[in-house]
């Protein structure tokens, strides 16, 4: 239609395109812009809840662990006799500390007693801890939430009490374990050399067995009562029960319990500080974090005391995901 047609009257107007049309184009829009809106708000959101872990994440994890290896790559050289004008100053010395670290024949020795240690105070706890966790969840147990609350009360009491409260029980003189002891002939001594080890073991999983106990209550509550139902109407036993079901459900919990005790047992620290004064066996590399801390605040050679914890930390990885390995590599055998 040219510009000098008339319009008849009545006859529809051709301005544009109709409004249902429009509409139709801003809704293909609108939900894209709203979307992207969206997203921008949920990312803000989920920023700020993770913000306030991140930073504490970097500052007391992050960062102690940069420090310490940044130190354990420094040395430490005088000029002049210190107070007289002379100074000190750090260098680097590279993989100097590591070479001393692997050198020193009692922070080897202290890596091999605390492996011992956990080859033998593991197994020994985890057994003991399986065994409380099966019995206080049988259906024939009576005074579960007493004898529950009663084996995790060890975990309750800090290691440096726990670790003086037994070293009164070793102590002869005034142990009444000795005077027992003595009392029907044994003469016994659990802070000599060759059994101060376990004393420090009979420590630890008297003060652990309790919590490792109710991780693994944990998930048995978790395995469903079905379960249970059908093996008794098939038949089974408490102890079919508990072996052919039971013990492969709670399968994660034991490994998880496991790794927290290699990880733990090699940073053994406390139980032989405390007892150190009692037992003349126990010296300062008794264990590789004492051998540490002697380097650190007695030796006043911090860089050297880095290079060990970086190793500490090094073999605990290794042992932790070793372990994992191994555990996972018998799972697929068996599936």
């Amino acid at each position: 239609m040219s510009r000098d047609t008339p319009v008849r009257p009545g006859a529809p107007a051709a301005a544009g395109p109709e409004p249902g049309a429009r509409r139709a184009a801003d809704g293909r829009r609108r939900p894209a812009a709203s979307r992207s809106r969206t997203r921008a708000r949920n990312a803000r959101a989920a920023a700020g809840f993770l913000l306030p872990f991140l930073t504490l994440f970097a500052l007391c994890f992050l960062a102690p662990i940069g420090y310490a290896l940044w130190t354990s790559l420094q040395r430490t050289e005088r000029t002049g006799p210190l107070g007289l004008g002379g100074r000190q100053h750090d260098v680097f010395a590279g993989l100097a500390n590591y070479a001393q670290a692997l050198a020193d024949d009692r922070f080897l020795a202290g890596f091999g007693r605390v492996l011992l240690f956990g080859a033998v105070q593991i197994p020994l706890m985890t057994v003991l801890a399986t065994a409380l966790a099966l019995l206080l969840e049988s259906a024939a147990a009576r005074g579960i939430t007493f004898f529950r609350s009663a084996f995790f009360l060890p975990y309750g009491v800090p290691g440096v009490i726990a670790s003086i409260l037994w070293g009164f029980l070793y102590v002869p003189g005034i142990s009444p374990l000795v005077k027992i002891a003595q009392s029907v002939g044994w003469h016994v001594d659990f802070l000599s050399r060759g059994s101060v080890l376990w004393s420090l073991a009979n420590i630890v999983t008297w003060q652990f067995t309790g919590y490792t106990m109710l991780v693994l209550i944990a998930q048995l509550k978790a395995v469903p009562g079905e379960l249970y139902e059908a093996a008794r109407i098939d038949g089974a036993n408490a102890w079919q029960v508990a072996r052919h079901i039971k013990l492969p459900l709670i399968r994660p919990a034991l490994v998880l319990t496991c790794v927290f005790s290699i990880i733990g047992t090699l940073q053994l620290f406390a139980e032989p500080m405390v007892l150190r004064p009692l037992a003349s066996a126990i010296d300062s590399g008794y264990t590789p974090n004492l051998h540490a801390y002697s380097e650190a605040f007695v030796g006043d050679n911090q860089q050297l005391a880095a290079a060990e914890a970086v190793l500490l930390a090094l073999v605990a990885c290794a042992a932790s995901f070793g372990f994992l390995r191994l555990v996972g590599g018998r799972r697929k055998e068996r599936g």
